[in-house]
């Protein structure tokens, strides 16, 4: 009994597979397929665009980053030679 039970479960998923293959490769699928491709096309865009805008502000704000470290270190340097002279004199 269990070779026939077998069998037709092989059988069965022969067909199923078959009327599978049928309905994917139809027309309305491939159009459904074609609006889904076109959709993730979109949404790769739209991530592409946010990650330009994110790595441009982020060099932005290292360019800014290194501003401030130069007028601080400039800042420091003043300090330090306004102590040397106070110390001399």
């Amino acid at each position: 009994m269990s070779l026939y039970k077998n069998l037709a479960l092989f059988f069965g998923g022969v067909l199923f597979g078959s009327a599978g293959i049928k309905l994917l490769s139809s027309k309305d699928a491939k159009k459904a397929y074609t609006h889904a491709t076109a959709a993730a096309l979109r949404m790769k865009d739209s991530v592409m665009k946010t990650v330009t805008d994110v790595q441009e502000n982020a060099a932005d704000i290292l360019a800014s980053a290194k501003d401030i470290n130069e007028q601080r270190a400039v800042q420091e340097a003043v300090v330090e030679d306004t102590s040397e002279e106070t110390a001399q004199a």
